[in-house]
């Protein structure tokens, strides 16, 4: 197979040599180094790349240039390769130039000249860009396959949990996919069968659970440890941060998710407004840094696995595993965040998986090719799950109870949404009832002010109408608001003067009503449902646990 390219352009031959030589010192093995001097060179080189069937991993351009300025370049070349990072090198002067193509032409990144060292000021960039341009790109494919129906609920969850784990994967139709019929035929299956899920080994497995996937995947971690100084239930933002604080601390430290890392963050599209991206990141990337940041130093990872209980036994606590195995700790971290609540529509519990979703189901977009989609709810996540849908679907309905999206989406996130042609939002409507035969097929809308209905034909519906706490499954006489919400610091405090009750001490800030146990992220009562909001305070719970630690 061929190496992938990383292509540069600077019209200084000088500065074209020494790019080239750090590009060569650094990636040199992994990666084929093409450098030109002439940008209207360049885009003829890179059609003919495109025609022998190169590929293209990021493109850096010079922005002053005689023959075309860098971002004219790399707008014409992202036609060629629209997959490709971009970086432009550029002087301090240009700076406004590069800030404004990051949404001119969605930039990846600008750098300044000079970029040394480049192991401090060129390294860092590239290698993120590269690694997450690795991630979302299609080689030829070795590695897991799954044969099975686009509107099949078990085949939706095999996908997700693929997805929310970042394990590559190739989806074969079995109603378009001629490989998947011989693949059956070949190995005596039927379609009654399905899903069959193709490990790299050749191996497969009909049917198959999930944790059998997890156990043949390697995604079934092995304890370490009798005692953990501290274990993390959900591996949302929040936990995510109090595992990589936890384990860079030197505490043994255990995360446990019920499902897939990132939580509802992790299924995000595009997070456009957390510090340090200014081009944004998907919830995928973020997820997969934090894990890998947290498992580097030292942090052992469960997943999927869900607690069913904790019990107390003097000042140790016990976490209960589903599968009845227990797990020993001083201290317990709750980042289980807040599930989507269900609608109560007819028709939405018979099609839920098959054209119906709760939160963005990405793995699910390319089905909506062409096609109309709709998306309930007017917050963030269901803003950036229409911005990304729009990619794919032919329209894309935003329906909310409100008259506008103001009050519960970000400015930025209205402003992407008005300028995108295929998005249409419908004010003061709820979903009346969904239909289809074997999946979902058409939408009834309701006017609420008018209590007049109109039927839309939709391939997919995305649910986003709030959230409640994931906490019925907390046995443990651990103090919630009336919603659920986990209560701790200074609402204990207040809910202790009503009650008269009294303890050995004040309750740290996001520590519960049982000592040594914190709470932090969405799954707490007044906590700000955001990703930054959620990593600090997953941060600061560490910082409360060896205080409690300390105590011991």
């Amino acid at each position: 197979m061929q190496k992938p390219i990383i292509f540069s352009v600077d019209d200084d031959i000088q500065v074209l040599r020494t790019l080239a030589k750090d590009l060569r010192s650094k990636y040199g093995k992994a990666y084929k180094i093409i450098s030109m001097a002439s940008a209207k060179e360049s885009l003829r080189d890179l059609a003919d790349l495109k025609r022998s069937g190169a590929k293209v991993a990021l493109l850096l351009s010079d922005q002053r240039m005689p023959e075309m300025e860098g971002v004219s370049f790399l707008r014409q070349a992202m036609k060629i390769f629209p997959d490709a990072k971009k970086v432009l090198l550029t002087a301090y002067s240009d700076t406004n130039a590069a800030i404004d193509a990051i949404n001119d032409i969605k930039l990846d990144h600008y750098l300044l000249k000079p970029w040394d060292p480049p192991e401090q000021r060129l390294y860092p960039v590239l290698t993120d860009l590269l690694e997450d341009w690795q991630r979302a790109f299609i080689p030829d494919f070795r590695g897991i396959k799954i044969i099975g129906y686009q509107y099949s609920p078990h085949s939706h969850e095999i996908k997700d949990y693929l997805a929310g784990n970042l394990v590559p994967y190739r989806w074969l139709d079995i109603e378009t996919n001629n490989e998947a019929h011989t693949f059956l035929e070949e190995n005596l299956l039927s379609q009654s069968m399905l899903p069959v899920i193709i490990y790299e080994d050749g191996s497969f497995q009909s049917r198959p659970s999930i944790q059998g996937i997890a156990s043949k995947t390697g995604r079934s971690a092995q304890l370490s440890y009798e005692l953990y100084d501290v274990i993390i239930i959900g591996a949302g933002p929040a936990g995510l941060a109090a595992a990589v604080y936890g384990a860079s601390e030197g505490l043994k430290t255990v995360l446990v998710e019920r499902k897939a890392p990132g939580g509802q963050a992790g299924t995000s599209s595009r997070i456009e407004n957390y510090l340090g991206f200014p081009a944004g990141l998907s919830g995928a990337d973020l997820t997969q840094r934090a894990i890998t940041q947290a498992t580097r130093l030292g942090a052992e990872f469960i997943s999927p696995c869900r607690v069913v209980d904790i019990r107390l036994k003097d000042e140790y606590k016990i976490v209960v595993l589903e599968d009845k195995k227990e797990i020993i700790t001083r201290a317990i971290v709750i980042t289980t965040g807040v599930d989507y609540r269900r609608l109560e529509a007819p028709g939405i519990d018979r099609f839920t998986g098959a054209g119906v979703y709760y939160g963005s189901a990405m793995t699910e977009a390319y089905a909506c090719r062409g096609k109309n989609v709709v998306v309930l709810g007017g917050g963030n996540s269901g803003g950036q799950s229409a911005v990304y849908l729009s990619n794919f679907a032919r329209s894309v309905y935003i329906v909310v109870r409100r008259n506008s999206l103001v009050e519960t989406m970000s400015a930025y996130l209205i402003e992407q949404i008005d300028n995108i042609k295929n998005i249409y939002l419908i004010t003061e409507s709820e979903i009346e009832s969904v239909k289809g035969t074997e999946h979902l097929q058409e939408v009834t809308i309701r006017n609420i002010s008018t209590g007049s209905t109109k039927c839309l034909p939709a391939a997919a519906l995305y649910i986003f109408i709030g959230a409640k706490p994931y906490t019925d499954w907390i046995q443990a006489n651990v103090a919630r608001n009336d919603k659920g919400y986990i209560l701790t610091g200074r609402d204990l405090l207040i809910e202790r003067d009503r009650t008269n009750e009294k303890n050995q001490r004040d309750p740290y800030l996001l520590e519960t009503s049982c000592r040594g146990i914190f709470a932090a992220g969405d799954v707490r009562a007044g906590a700000m449902a955001r990703v930054a909001s959620a990593v600090g305070e997953g941060s600061m719970a560490i910082s409360f646990v060896h205080k409690y630690l300390s105590e011991q």
